[in-house]
């Protein structure tokens, strides 16, 4: 299939640029039966007794650092992932430039962290100085916002969900960011189950489709776990609602593998056997992106016409926009 079916007109204007000053005040498009136009906060209006909603619950790390070679040229680094007892893999700008040992250094001459071999993906392998990369963040760092968002002033805190936990994300699982404790209280209320699961979103999120088929692309991996007793759960489920792509890849890996824990390729694209999601809460993605693919794998081609009407209604787009929820096409 060719990636030209996965791509639409996305104007500026209508990638979401700041967050609403309440969580629960985006707009959601709702693609069951017939087609509504409502809010985010009456997500819960939408369950039933039985279901289980499921959040990822990975926190994203301040892993962008703004380093100095010695010589005084601005090096930026984002850390990626732990790959080894304290070495991690990063992207480094510009890489080029920085030879494999160089160290980097603060505005104030101290040495940060020393800058390794590339990889094969075109990142570098970095290690930290004198500190844990935990603490190098703690000191330096800043939360990565996506490159779309052109304001960097904006409060980082509205980048996390409300029940992020671990902090090993360079992305946020952005559809949990419509989430508040409110509507978790009224998911419970309607008797439905809220319950957890982590995958540490990677850099590939944001990364589209650049092969002219889907299927030479090469999806990017990711960690992922989920606990036996919410594995028990969601298999007791009458319906399971995923909040986000994040948790449909998670769940579906776990299906299709059997393993609770452990790293994920999983490309869930146009003729994937879903096992366990039914519904779907998400935002409006990329044009030519994976997600994008896996929107048209659980829904079908009708997703086409939504993006359209969310368009002309004026919808907002991407990580700070607005939502839909869709069911599972059968």
């Amino acid at each position: 299939m060719d990636i030209s079916n996965f791509d639409y007109d996305l104007p500026k204007n209508s990638i979401a640029q700041f967050p609403l000053s309440q969580r629960d005040e985006s707009k959601l498009l709702i693609a069951t039966q017939v087609v509504e136009h409502k809010h985010t906060k009456d997500f819960p209006n939408l369950l039933r007794t039985g279901d289980v909603v499921v959040l990822n619950e990975t926190r994203v790390m301040s892993a962008r650092l703004s380093l100095q070679r010695v010589t005084g040229g601005a090096v930026e680094v984002l850390a990626l992932e732990e790959v080894d007892h304290g070495k991690w893999e990063a992207l480094v700008r510009p890489s080029r430039k920085i030879k494999v040992g160089e160290e980097l250094i603060d505005q104030s001459g101290k040495k940060v962290i020393r800058v390794e071999e590339a990889t094969d993906k075109g990142t570098r392998y970095i290690s930290p100085i004198q500190a844990e990369m935990r603490e190098i963040f703690n000191l330096y760092g800043e939360i990565p916002l996506p490159p779309y968002i052109e304001n960097k002033e904006i409060d980082h805190n509205r980048y996390q969900t409300i029940y992020a936990e671990n902090e090993d994300s360079v992305a946020a699982p952005t559809a949990g960011l419509h989430i508040t404790e409110e509507i978790i209280d009224r998911c419970l209320t309607a008797g439905a189950s809220v319950v957890t699961i982590n995958l540490s979103v990677g850099i590939g999120t944001f990364q589209p489709i650049a092969t002219d088929s889907i299927d030479e692309h090469i999806m990017h991996s990711e960690r992922y776990s989920v606990d036996a007793d919410v594995w028990e759960t969601i298999q007791k489920a009458k319906r399971v609602i995923a909040v986000g792509t994040t948790v449909v890849r998670t769940l579906e890996s776990v299906a299709s593998t059997g393993h609770l824990q452990g790293r994920t390729e999983l490309y869930i694209k146009p003729g994937f056997q879903f096992r366990v999601v039914d519904s779907l809460l998400t935002n409006f993605h990329l044009p030519k992106s994976s997600l994008l693919v896996m929107i048209e794998a659980f829904m079908g081609k009708s997703w086409r016409n939504l993006y359209h009407l969310a368009l002309k209604e004026g919808y907002r787009f991407l990580s700070f926009g607005d939502a839909m929820f869709i069911e599972r096409d059968e």
